[in-house]
């Protein structure tokens, strides 16, 4: 079954109630506000253009900013970026002597203030992050101090076999160039699964980040880089994989989007499969997310209740230059499906001042690859720096990881087990 995600406004009629999640003592997030139960809008007729993005929230506004430095080193870790060559990239010259916690492809929170975040492939390609270990850390953003601790986390590695081809390391410690992770959910007892592009495959995970399982393939679907092309043709471009998963309110199941258009499929049109978690197998359900432009992709995505998800959508571009980031929300009950605009993450209203900003936010970062909701108004946004190529907060020096909090001008009235 194939759907498509249109792009004009949607019908928000929804019987789950609001939540108000105030976070945890001492853990520096900004208060919650309480919404309260409410009642579903009534449904408005949106602008019957398809790709317009049509919006029922007004302006959001940034209630949080911490950032860490992009010339932050796993301790004790081992050297990095040997295959970038030695000419400096925004002032920053590799190799490395340690492995950078950077590039931050897909968040989970742990409900004690802290937050799992996803580094990604490392350094851009299969062929330059051979030592880059692919890794899972723990941090905790100090919206008090704009600060972001780092306090631990643990490699990805596959001691039992479970991958059949060869892998870069002896010892099965898993790097970017075997695979290229890009987003991550947690499932209820405590293991992780990571959408990768490469294959794209999904990926099983311990707690500790041992793979459990053998990499499942997404039926007719390969890029450049699956091990198994045998010479066959590639129908999805290079890293256009798994960029964003979303893990139903029920648990039951994944939604994993492609960022890139399949072969044959509509230019700019983005594939989202379901799949089963207890039958270990995609149900053959498929929806289309329609992007605003063909040359734009998806960051990140998550659910809001059954039917409703949150999606960032992002052009390429970083800096003045930038000019699209923003999050929608997408609803997966109607054949004509329609995009609602939550937030622009280019034009924040940020009336304290935060991070020692004007009135006006931007978020202006070429990949913005996570997106977690905090509560009925609020949500967590950061950026992958994609360490040390990337440069869109300041022009030749490299984007630190920014972890910012948005208010949202009305609730999203969300699913009460989005928050467990």
């Amino acid at each position: 079954m194939t759907i498509t995600i249109g792009a004009a406004v949607l019908a928000l009629a929804v019987s789950a109630p609001a939540v108000a999640d105030p976070g945890q003592p001492g853990s520096g997030l900004p208060a919650a506000d309480n919404a309260g139960t409410q009642q579903a809008d009534s449904q408005r007729p949106g602008s019957g253009h398809p790709g317009s993005g049509h919006s029922e929230f007004g302006r959001a506004t940034l209630t949080g900013f911490a950032s860490l430095p992009a010339l932050t080193f796993v301790p004790g870790s081992e050297p990095s970026g040997s295959q970038l060559g030695t000419t400096p990239v925004n002032g920053v010259t590799p190799p490395f002597a340690g492995q950078p916690v950077q590039g931050f492809s897909g968040i989970v929170r742990r409900h004690d203030g802290t937050f799992d975040v996803l580094s990604d492939n490392g350094f851009g390609a299969k062929n330059n992050s051979a030592d880059f270990l692919l890794r899972v850390h723990r941090v905790k953003p100090d919206f008090r101090r704009e600060k972001v601790a780092v306090l631990g986390g643990f490699n990805l590695s596959d001691p039992d076999g479970r991958v059949t081809w060869p892998l870069t390391r002896p010892d099965r410690k898993l790097t970017g160039a075997d695979f290229d992770v890009e987003s991550i959910v947690r499932t209820v007892d405590g293991t992780y699964w990571i959408g990768d592009e490469f294959g794209p495959f999904l990926l099983h995970f311990s707690s500790s980040g041992k793979l459990l399982d053998a990499p499942i393939p997404l039926p007719g679907v390969k890029a450049p880089e699956n091990p198994s092309l045998n010479g066959e043709q590639p129908n999805l471009g290079r890293s256009k994989g798994f960029e964003g998963m979303a893990r139903s309110v029920d648990g039951r199941t994944l939604y994993p989007l492609l960022e890139g258009t399949v072969t044959g499929d509509a230019a700019g049109t983005l594939r989202m499969n379901e799949f089963d978690l207890r039958r270990r197998a995609y149900t053959g359900k498929r929806w289309t997310y329609r992007l605003e432009s063909p040359d734009n992709a998806i960051g990140d995505m998550i659910a809001v209740d059954r039917y409703r998800f949150l999606v960032i959508e992002r052009d390429n571009l970083q800096g003045d230059e930038a000019k699209t980031k923003r999050i929608y929300m997408v609803d997966t009950r109607h054949a004509d499906l329609r995009k609602t605009l939550v937030a622009d993450l280019l034009d924040l209203a940020n009336p304290r001042g935060l991070g020692g900003f004007g009135e006006t936010f931007r978020f202006p970062f070429q990949t913005i690859e996570d997106v977690v909701i905090l509560d009925d108004r609020t949500l967590g946004v950061l950026d992958d720096n994609n360490f040390p190529s990337s440069a869109g907060r300041t022009p030749g020096q490299p984007d630190n990881n920014e972890f910012i909090t948005v208010r949202l001008s009305r609730p999203l009235k969300a699913d009460i087990r989005v928050y467990l």
